[in-house]
């Protein structure tokens, strides 16, 4: 019996192969890209699910609120003290560890003979860290391998790289010309879903802060391994406690809370961690979308299928009166759906590893088949056969096993009108979900240029960023002189980090007029000298810094060092001051003392997802990051050749890289960009396979038609006439899935743009034109067709008659 079922399934969709082909097609589309988004979306979830105590681990984050800021900021930085004294003082604490990203501090310079390179992912950590964290050895013993100040353990790329085929174990690399590390171990490379990414991991011993456990400079990220079955929430209840009770005069500024490492990467709210963490609503959007390319290809097959229900109706009825069951029926057509979707799946799956590379580098995530578990792959690949076989097969099944023989071997059909009004419904729902997608695409890249085109306050055109590793002043001012006399380069600056994305947590805690327990939250960055000339930052009030104020901070006394300091103008309006009166006040920020000598207008440093909040800059003497260079964006190359030239000079022994400060700007976004870009595509996807359904269609309809086409020809209509008659029926379907996906449209993407501190507004025009899009989508979908029947033979179609 079954046998029969395979081979008369087989031969009638060899009869039918165009019907067969779109929905194979259809189908196997939609399922390829269920399955793209799925490795994406699997790969997004066990991020750090590698670890064997993952479920134990938790970050500490670290909360400030001073008693005159209503706003509390939660980091992932904290002191050097937690770590410790949370080991020794609570036993539901099973291990700790403290991990500094050395690379942020400074771009690590490392060197073995000859071979000199500017690690960008080198981390510093205590020694317990690989006993905490699972990541493979090669090499090495992970229980002691960081146990000296002077041990460094690298990956096996790392290793490559200065060793080529030797054994790394007990090589020496000197690290900032200063300190030499011996390679104590080789790891497998760090797996893109680690949410902890490094070439080099050194000891936390190597840095002086190591010596001191403080509570007052955030700059550490710390992990604690917890005993098994003790709940993070209430341990950081515990912590906070131990704060209050141990340090009072700071309970109420300060607190810790736990987030369990896997998620961490998901659901993190604090902001400066290790890596941009992932969005939990994004993952929702692409999961949606996945789901819904799914169920549009099972549409699709539905819809084709109870299209050709006219044509098959008297096959059905010359069965059930030869005695075929329901039953057997339903089975047969089952097997036929099971068929297509088989072949589909096969398809799909092709398609799916041909495209995960390019998928991959379009997601920037190390994405391919081995990001499945087999076992997960094979069962996941079972599962999509039944379901779609189910999902797609079902309905039609029942809807052609249905009809009534008398009515369908007399040249009728018992359920057409149903089956007519469940087509038209499908279609309404394809190009609901089609339209919705052009209207979210439209929206998404009117935010997404909007955040390129909008006037942050910095202008970033033409903006060299050098890695400066922690130049100290003199030498940076020579540096400076000679860099500022090259041709093509305006002027120059420097700072701690980058000014876009600002990340220094300080707080104004003495200020003019204020009270004694007054605190004020801020973000600060040291700066140099012609910082807001050189970014173009636009001063409201009083002058920028000069050579004096930085001479002023250069006493070898610290108690003698005056400070002149920039606020914004929201830093000026939190504590009660116009502009003008702001300017000579005198304020303490973390125990530098001085004045306020300029208030410049507000300016986004930091992610346009956030409102610009206070920040101050000031001038620093000891240690600066990053060097800003204005060029006239002539004759690049050559300004870039005559820098490369002086950098040689001052730095011999580093490599010189650079970068351009609109480049990082853009790398802010760079989640929104590939979320936005992923959108796009699969609005693609999604109006190719409603085209594939409408096209389908389209040729059944003209065919139930033709004799109705001949007659209204022999009566004198035209081609046009007849096209348009044809067409006309599909544009009102359209037209019924544009007002259906406007509301819904306007409210996802009015939902996704509160995330943006700054966003544009929905214009009307987006759904008028989303609506011309789908219409003329459809006209050229369903044109073809109904232009080759207006042209037909009328005689052809009328012969029978």
């Amino acid at each position: 019996m079954i046998k029969n079922y395979l081979k008369t399934a087989w031969r009638n969709l060899l009869q039918n192969k165009t019907t067969s082909l779109i929905s194979m097609a259809g189908l196997a589309i939609g399922i390829c890209c269920f399955l793209l988004l799925a490795t994406y979306l699997t790969n997004e979830l066990r991020y750090d699910r590698f670890n064997k105590n993952a479920d134990r681990i938790s970050r500490l984050t670290f909360s400030y609120k001073s008693a005159s800021d209503n706003q509390a900021g939660t980091t992932a930085l904290t002191p050097t003290a937690p770590v410790p004294v949370f080991k020794q003082q609570f036993s539901d604490i099973e291990d700790g560890v403290r991990v500094v990203n050395y690379s942020n501090m400074r771009a690590a310079v490392v060197q073995y003979g000859d071979k000199i390179f500017k690690e960008k992912k080198m981390l510093v950590a205590d020694a317990s860290f690989f006993k905490i964290f699972s990541f493979k050895f090669i090499s090495g013993n992970p229980a002691t391998a960081l146990d000296n100040s002077s041990s460094i353990v690298i990956t096996a790329s790392t290793a490559k790289k200065y060793f080529g085929t030797d054994n790394p174990i007990g090589k020496i690399l000197k690290v900032d010309q200063k300190n030499s590390m011996m390679v104590t171990g080789v790891i497998q490379d760090v797996p893109g879903y680690s949410q902890i990414k490094f070439d080099l991991m050194g000891s936390y011993a190597m840095m002086p802060r190591s010596l001191k456990l403080a509570w007052d400079s955030s700059n550490d990220y710390s992990y604690l391994l917890l005993k098994p079955g003790v709940n993070p929430d209430a341990l950081a209840k515990q912590l906070t406690n131990y704060i209050t009770k141990d340090r009072p005069a700071s309970s109420d500024k300060m607190w810790f809370g736990l987030e369990p490492l896997t998620q961490v990467h998901l659901h993190s709210t604090a902001s400066g961690g290790l890596e941009a963490p992932g969005n939990l609503k994004y993952i929702y959007i692409l999961g949606f979308v996945a789901i819904v390319l799914l169920i549009l290809a099972c549409v699709n097959f539905l819809n084709l299928v109870t299209a050709r229900s006219a044509e098959r109706s008297k096959e059905i009825g010359v069965r059930k009166v030869m005695g075929a069951m329901r039953g057997q029926l339903f089975s047969q057509f089952l097997i036929e759906a099971g068929i297509i979707t088989l072949l589909s799946l096969l398809v799909g799956v092709l398609l799916l590893s041909a495209l995960l590379p390019v998928f991959s580098n379009f997601t920037g995530q190390p994405l391919s088949l081995q990001t499945w578990d087999p076992l997960w792959l094979i069962t996941a690949l079972v599962v999509l056969f039944v379901l779609v076989t189910l999902l797609a097969g079902t309905y039609p099944s029942l809807y052609l096993s249905a009809f009534k023989p008398i009515i369908t071997l007399k040249g009728g059909s018992s359920m057409q009108a149903g089956g007519n009004i469940v087509r038209k419904s499908l279609v309404v729902f394809q190009f609901v979900v089609s339209v919705f997608f052009i209207i979210s695409t439209l929206i998404a890249g009117n935010q997404l240029r909007y955040i390129q085109s909008l006037n942050t306050g910095i202008n970033r055109q033409q903006v060299m960023v050098l890695d400066l590793g922690g130049m100290g002043y003199n030498q940076l001012e020579a540096f400076k002189g000679e860099i500022n006399q090259q041709t093509g380069v305006i002027g120059s600056t420097a700072s701690y980090d980058s000014p876009v994305n600002v990340g220094g947590g300080y707080s104004i805690n003495t200020a003019e007029g204020k009270t004694s327990d007054f605190n004020l939250s801020v973000t600060a960055i040291p700066i140099e000298k012609s910082f807001a000339k050189t970014l173009g930052i636009k001063l409201i009030a009083g002058n920028d810094l000069d050579m004096g104020d930085e001479q002023q901070v250069l006493d070898t006394v610290e108690a003698k060092r005056r400070f002149s300091f920039i606020l914004n103008e929201t830093a000026v309006k939190a504590m009660g001051w116009k502009p003008e009166q702001a300017i000579g006040k005198k304020i303490g920020l973390n125990g530098r003392m001085g004045t306020i000598k300029a208030v410049a207008k507000d300016f986004n440093f930091a992610s346009l997802h956030q409102e610009i909040t206070p920040i101050v800059m000031f001038p620093e003497y000891d240690w600066f990051g990053k060097l800003l260079v204005k060029t006239s964006g002539k004759n690049t190359a050559n300004t870039i050749a005559a820098i490369q030239a002086k950098w040689h000079k001052f730095y011999p022994n580093s490599p010189f890289e650079y970068h351009f400060l609109d480049q990082e700007f853009d790398a802010m976004y760079k989640t929104d960009q590939r979320t936005g870009s992923i959108l796009t595509a699969f609005t693609v996807v999604t109006i190719l396979i409603s085209c594939l359904g409408l096209f389908g269609l389209a040729v059944f309809s003209t065919r139930q038609r033709i004799k109705e086409i001949g007659v209204r020809k022999v009566l004198g209509a035209g081609v046009f006439n007849i096209a348009a008659l044809i067409s006309f029926d599909f544009i009102k379907l359209v037209l019924i899935a544009v007002v259906i996906a406007s509301p819904l449209a306007w409210f996802t993407m009015n939902k996704w743009l509160q995330d943006f501190a700054f966003r544009v507004s929905i214009q009307w025009w987006v759904f008028i034109l989303a609506g011309g899009m789908a219409a003329l989508i459809a006209v050229i979908t369903v044109g073809y067709q109904s232009i080759k029947a207006a042209l037909s033979n009328p005689v052809k179609s009328l012969r029978s008659e």
